[in-house]
């Protein structure tokens, strides 16, 4: 599922009734979650984190920036903090399924929506900016919003969006695109704040000061002092002692987590740390992250350790948690600090017991029904083929097939997941379109928007069972080659899994058509059938024979 965060920051950091209030226009949205409110009174500034689907999340951002220039007047404020407006900035982050480009463009649907009904100035920053020095925040906001009334005359300082006027109660709004910041602190065993920095000027992206033999510092020929750049790029760090933890701590914020992950950096600060007489007790992530950061970490110890990612993915992570030390200083539990984790629907189907499960398929509730029995049964047939993989890798007398074993477990894995999502997905399609034929139908308008409605979500009551169809395909074909290779005592395992490839394939394929009569777009109907038909023989001809050559050889 696509998810993306918004971290807008409003110049009010003292007035619960405000700040409240702007949360209020957030929490009202569907579909968005409102993670965090971070006040601060020196600097009369709140950051707020939100998360979600990326529509969703827009239509909150603009909610929020509404709210908070009706509430705020930017000509009484004071603050510590660099701003320019009611809404000073408001960040697009990636965080699931979603690419900087797609950021981006959210950035400037946000923008030219606030520019154009709120009548307010928009300049677009970072990954989002119109022009290259506009990328910098700090050139953006330059001399603040003091200095609005006369950038408001330069054509220079045009905004994106919105009027080129001094607006006194609002100021200017910068919203751009990037990626996502992780705040992650690495615990020494020393008490020696001076040696936790001299780390992190070695790791940090702008590195030290230059000095000679002598210890003086060198300059270059126009008298400015030479840096020596640190090791690592998307890298800030300090070193600092934390009273509570009786320790040093090198303080360190990545700012591309997929250039600079924080394992890397974690075991470089041990090397260098051991290089000192220093030890590393542990680490500590501040606030949540993305999944992708921990599985990616995860998967890199698993592969130092020799062995294979094709486990569930809360496994992986956990090996993440204890290679880091993440339980160092503070708990770290994956299902509040993980963004993912943290806004999951916690009635899942997927999440119900196998008797709770079938409990609710008995009942006379349409819903779940075939299509989310033939995602589990896609789901069986991963798990399936991931057991049998992990049976193989790593087993003497199959040293020939390990490395291939090893891909299939995690793609068994991928299949499972995939599936277990879609269970839930394919019983939200059937409400939507039962939502749909509720809408009322008194007026012309409103027959004509309850029609669109109604073959929108058919389409989508369609398309879901159609992508399980395309799963079960991958997973007949994994079962076919772990078949071929796999340890011959879970033979009939592999076997299982054909099956159960077989079996979804079969019932998405119903699943299809039977709502393939409401359909008005003819070209939609034979291109969708066509399409269910062919990924339904092909699933039914690889399952076969691997039934068959199982019944042979067992």
């Amino acid at each position: 599922m696509k998810l993306v965060e918004c971290v807008p920051n409003f110049s009010e950091g003292k007035d619960a009734t405000i700040l409240d209030a702007i949360a209020a226009s957030i929490k009202a949205v569907k579909g968005v979650t409102l993670l965090d409110v971070d006040p601060g009174e020196t600097t009369n500034r709140t950051v707020f984190t939100m998360v979600g689907q990326p529509d969703n999340v827009v239509e909150a951002a603009f909610r929020a920036i509404k709210k908070a220039g009706e509430l705020i007047d930017m000509s009484k404020h004071h603050g510590a903090h660099a701003r320019m407006g009611a809404t000073d900035v408001c960040p697009f982050v990636p965080v699931s399924d979603m690419t900087m480009e797609e950021c981006v463009e959210l950035a400037k649907k946000l923008g030219k929506r606030v520019g154009e009904e709120l009548d307010l100035p928009v300049y677009l920053y970072e990954y989002a900016a119109s022009k290259p020095e506009w990328q910098n925040l700090a050139e953006v906001r330059k001399g603040e919003y003091e200095a609005l009334p006369e950038k408001m005359k330069d054509d220079y300082w045009k905004p994106d969006f919105g009027p080129q006027k001094f607006d006194a109660k609002r100021g200017a709004t910068a919203i751009g695109a990037r990626e996502f910041l992780i705040a992650y602190n690495i615990n020494l065993n020393t008490r020696d704040k001076a040696k936790a920095h001299d780390i992190a000027l070695d790791i940090r992206e702008k590195g030290r000061i230059k000095r000679d033999a002598k210890g003086k510092i060198v300059k270059d020929a126009k008298g400015k002092k030479v840096r020596t750049p640190g090791l690592f790029t998307h890298c800030k760090a300090v070193g600092w002692y934390i009273e509570n933890f009786h320790k040093a701590q090198i303080s360190i914020n990545l700012t591309n987590y997929k250039i600079t992950p924080a394992h890397v950096v974690l075991d470089k600060v041990r090397e260098l740390a051991a290089a000192k007489g220093l030890f590393v007790t542990g680490s500590e992530i501040v606030g949540l992250l993305p999944k992708a950061a921990m599985i990616e970490s995860g998967k890199y110890y698993l592969k130092k350790m020799g062995e294979g990612a094709g486990i569930p993915e809360r496994m992986i992570i956990e090996t993440a948690i204890q290679s880091m030390g993440l339980r160092d200083v503070a708990e770290f539990d994956m299902d509040s600090k993980i963004i993912e984790y943290a806004i999951a629907d916690k009635g899942k189907l997927a999440d119900m017991t196998l008797t709770q499960f079938a409990d609710e398929l008995s009942t006379d509730s349409p819903a779940p029904g075939g299509g989310s029995v033939a995602a589990l049964c896609s789901a069986m047939s991963g798990a399936l083929t991931a057991m049998v993989a992990n049976l193989t890798a790593g087993k003497k007398g199959y040293e020939a097939h390990w490395d291939v074993a090893r891909e299939l477990a995690e793609a068994g894995q991928k299949i499972k997941e995939r599936s277990l999502q879609a269970i839930d997905t394919d019983t939200q399609a059937f409400y939507d379109m039962v939502n749909a034929m509720r809408l009322p139908k008194k007026t012309d308008a409103e027959k004509a928007a309850r029609h669109t409605a109604i073959q929108d979500t058919t389409k989508n009551a369609i398309l879901v069972p159609l992508e399980t169809l395309e799963i079960a395909l991958d997973a007949a074909i994994r079962a076919e080659k772990i078949a071929g290779i796999g340890n011959a005592n879970a033979l009939s395992d592999a076997g299982v899994a054909a099956i159960n490839a077989n079996a979804a394939a079969k019932a998405a394929y119903l699943n299809v058509k039977i709502n393939m009569s409401a359909i008005e777009d003819q070209e939609f109907k034979e291109n969708i059938l066509a399409k269910a038909e062919k990924l339904l023989n092909k699933v039914d001809t690889i399952a076969l024979a691997v039934e068959a050559d199982i019944k042979n050889r067992v």
